[in-house]
């Protein structure tokens, strides 16, 4: 096998099957993240293949030839000048993933579900979402021919179900939250068919986010990034990030993986608290961050794990501070990212002062600001004022 699955825990191999999701050997707690995640891994030849060519299909478990024709990932690497002088960190980069097809990161993942669905013949894909991921996968859905099924708490930005609804989507409004959302997506797919794309749960969710690891290296080569700041929900963006750059020195390109800093919002904190304390506790999730708002997050084992295995470390961000650094970075680099994408900015914000200021560093901008416009209104106030001449401007 070129490819093959290893669960994140107990370190069994799997073959690659659509019908394997989770490792068998680990049983599933009510209310708790996700035991027995499943990474793939693949053999020295790929490795060789892709350091010659440095061609990210080339380190993808689904040929080529699956994947559907829309334009994900290969997105720009920022060089913020304003930013950069106004927080003295002269090799400060913004990694702007707003810049995928459907303006998120989750094309990433939704790009490698779609291809692999493609590659075993299955046409129906079911996916929770708290809105990225569900608009995601149905812009990367009509490319491909597939049917979408979106389960979306009500509570969602009304431009991410307008976004999904566009693509063709079958749309689902779930009264609750995201994980009930979850939940709900999964029983559907066990009861109706089709491959669930549930963030965590296919392991090509994690697999097609790494990608961006992959792309930040080849960007600023030379230079290696050194401190990588991350927004934080279910953990599964953490996980890819994690995953990218350890193949990167599996493959002998890096010498070791960057700091990463995973941001999480005050009110949606599991995965901090976690880290601090050993285990997951309940939490009510509460926070302008819709995309990372989870009172569950089911890639949360694998995250904490991934931040102990590297030294990684965790940062909490209020909502004002979420809020006051989408302004900052809007004003100042022209790039409008959602609440949660601006969390990066908020982390970096927080602690730059355990930053060497040479250090270089990659903010992740996860989403386009245009996705949540109620959120971004906060701290701005529109003008009420009309005319109809330039002279009334002197008055």
């Amino acid at each position: 096998m070129k490819f093959w699955y290893v669960c994140s825990e107990c370190g069994r191999r799997f073959e690659i099957t659509p019908n394997l999701m989770l490792c068998p050997h680990h049983h599933q707690e009510k209310d708790r993240p996700l035991r027995g995640v499943l990474e793939v891994e693949f053999d020295d030849e790929v490795a060789e293949k892709f350091k010659k060519s440095l061609d990210i299909f080339d380190i993808l478990p689904v040929d080529r030839r699956f994947f559907p024709p829309i334009p994900v990932g290969n997105t720009p690497m920022w060089e913020p000048v304003n930013l950069r002088r106004r927080l003295n960190m002269p090799n400060l980069f913004l990694k702007d993933d707003t810049a995928n097809p459907t303006g998120s990161l989750k094309d990433r993942a939704s790009y490698l579900v779609s291809a692999f669905a493609r590659a075993h013949g299955i046409n129906d894909i079911v996916v929770a979402s708290t809105g990225n991921a569900g608009s995601s996968m149905a812009g990367v859905g009509a490319a491909a021919g597939q049917n979408i099924t979106l389960f979306i708490p009500a509570s969602a930005p009304i431009a991410k179900l307008v976004q999904a609804l566009q693509y063709g989507a079958r749309v689902i409004r779930v009264n609750g939250n995201y994980d009930l959302a979850y939940d709900l997506s999964l029983e559907y797919s066990r009861r109706s068919g089709g491959m669930s794309r549930n963030t965590a749960y296919n392991p090509m969710t994690i697999e097609g986010k790494k990608t961006v690891a992959i792309e930040t290296y080849l960007q600023l080569r030379p230079k290696m990034p050194d401190v990588v700041f991350v927004p934080v929900g279910d953990g599964v963006i953490l996980s890819g990030v994690y995953k990218g750059f350890r193949d990167l020195v599996r493959i002998g390109l890096l010498d070791r993986v960057p700091m990463v800093y995973a941001v999480q919002a005050s009110g949606s904190n599991a995965v901090c608290k976690a880290l601090r304390k050993g285990d997951f506790q309940p939490v009510s999730a509460s926070t302008v961050a819709d995309s990372i708002s989870v009172d569950v997050p089911r890639n949360g084992y694998h995250a904490v794990q991934n931040l102990k295995r590297h030294n990684g470390k965790c940062v909490e961000v209020s909502d004002e501070e979420i809020l006051e650094a989408q302004k900052l970075l809007s004003s100042s680099t022209g790039l409008f990212a959602e609440p949660a994408a601006s969390a990066s900015l908020a982390g970096l914000l927080k602690v730059r002062d355990e930053i060497d200021r040479d250090a270089v560093v990659v903010l992740l901008i996860t989403g386009n600001g245009l996705k949540d416009v109620h959120a971004a209104s906060r701290l701005i106030s529109l003008p009420e004022r009309t005319i109809t001449s330039i002279e009334e401007l002197e008055h």
